[in-house]
């Protein structure tokens, strides 16, 4: 398993790989202070200039006061796109997204370095507090923060998330994953050089999307609280919430000298930047359930190879054997289900194996992940979990009622704070511990009530 921390500390001590977005991502996560601008704007013009290549991309209106109804007209066309798919979903037809919960546990892990740096972008925003034009950012950026209340700050609602079903990321992911996370912490800790790619980066991201609203419904479906996802539906909505208040931002920070047209070229590209990476739906089509098991068979075999009896042989190899080299895996889920351990497409509680695996007083108990322990009975499952929910679940009962929010912890902070003490407790790396939702909710009152932030 590679350390979070040795990939961080990679970029710190060789600072020219910054092609790395893991690397970045890290280092701009963990030890931000430790990354000198010029690495971040080598990293940050290295991906405009992957942005500007996508030329089949949606353009933003030539005339930035034609942007609001653009936006109001794409958040109609996802609404009738949706009143579709549920329409669809009444008639008896499946999932589009998910084929089951082992499917989107696995979109859960692999968006969450993107999700855990939810708002880094804006940053840099709350530097110009004293600045009106700034507001409509730093009001979207304080709101993704939930206003230091623990209940609405995005990234401890995503971590719960990931706890609730023990599916955090164990390990680094490919480094697609971590392109967009990356992107949105070096725009965070350098917008006072990039503000038109800011502004265009947050133009794109803040529109609503089709794959927020379906993935909310699905992931209620399999029994997922989707509050994290449903929380942007409604607060990044065209009519007064983050999409109107990015398109305000523009039009109150638009150079109005000669520097205009170069302005609206750099947020352009910004706005590009919204499709590096690996996106949703790339996320969403690139699990194999069988290949997902095989893989997290082969990753534990290191610790597993040495740890079995002899007493059990499977087509004429000890466990220990089956698991000595890499490859195998793929065959030893054969073996079992050829030995009968494994029945597949039966309720997986008749699987020996599944035995072993689940339950306090099972051998192998906690050998396995939640998402691990969810794959496996996923694979063995099969056709009988779909017939058994269709027996069991309708797709449009809520499962999730949301619990009274988290009592506000009273700051014991008084007067008016220095905007050089609170901003790095704002920061990305800092926002969801207990100080820093201290810090946001000291600086929402301050901003809030006009107190000179200083």
């Amino acid at each position: 398993m590679t350390s979070l921390r040795s990939v961080a500390d990679r970029l710190i001590s060789k600072p020219t790989q910054t092609s790395d977005a893991v690397s970045i991502y890290h280092a701009l996560l963990n030890r931000p202070q430790d990354v000198a601008f010029p690495v971040i704007r080598e990293f940050l013009n290295a991906q405009l200039t992957l942005a500007q290549q996508h030329t089949d991309a949606v353009a933003l209106p030539d005339d930035p006061s034609n942007w609001t109804a653009w936006i109001e007209g794409n958040a109609r066309q996802v609404a009738s796109a949706y009143r579709d798919y549920l329409e669809s979903r009444h008639d008896g037809h499946g999932r589009e997204f998910f084929i089951n919960k082992a499917h989107a546990l696995y979109f859960l892990q692999h968006v969450a370095p993107t999700k855990l740096v939810d708002g880094a972008w804006l940053y840099g925003a709350v530097n110009h507090a004293g600045d009106w034009r700034y507001h409509p950012l730093i009001r979207t950026y304080l709101e993704e923060l939930g206003d230091g209340d623990p209940a609405m700050n995005h990234v401890v609602l995503y971590r719960k998330l990931l706890a609730d079903h023990d599916c955090a990321p164990r390990e680094v992911l490919d480094q697609a994953y971590y392109v967009q996370g990356a992107i949105q912490l070096a725009l965070g800790h350098a917008g006072h050089a990039y503000l038109p790619e800011v502004l265009g980066y947050n133009l794109g991201y803040e529109q609503l999307p089709l794959h927020l609203l379906i993935t909310a419904f699905e992931l209620n479906e399999l029994g997922i609280d989707p509050y994290y996802f449903t929380l942007h539906v409604t607060i990044d909505n065209a009519s007064t919430g983050h999409a109107y208040k990015a398109v305000q931002a523009v039009l109150d920070l638009l150079p109005t000298d000669d520097s205009r047209e170069e302005f609206i070229a750099r947020m352009r590209t910004g706005y590009l930047l919204n499709e590096l990476g690996k996106g949703t739906q790339a996320v969403i089509s690139s699990f194999d359930l069988e290949q997902e098991v095989v893989a997290m068979l082969e990753r534990k075999c290191a610790f597993g190879q040495h740890m079995h009896s002899d007493y059990c042989r499977l087509d004429g190899m000890t466990v220990n054997e089956w698991l000595s080299e890499p490859g195998r895996c793929r065959a030893f889920l054969a073996a079992l289900e050829n030995k009968g351990w494994i029945k597949r497409h039966q309720d997986p509680a008749d699987s020996r194996f599944w035995q072993l695996c689940n339950g306090p007083g099972a051998a192998m108990f906690g050998v396995f992940s939640g998402y691990e322990m969810q794959l496996l009975w996923d694979w063995i499952a099969g056709s009988w979990r779909a017939e058994h929910l269709l027996k069991k679940t309708s797709p449009f009962r809520a499962q999730f009622r949301r619990r009274a929010p988290c009592v506000e912890r009273p700051s014991t902070a008084s007067g008016c704070f220095s905007i050089e003490h609170l901003t790095p407790l704002l920061s990305p790396s800092m926002h969801s511990t207990p100080d820093g939702l201290d810090a946001t909710r000291v600086f929402s009152r301050q901003l809030a009530e006009g107190s000179s932030i200083r």
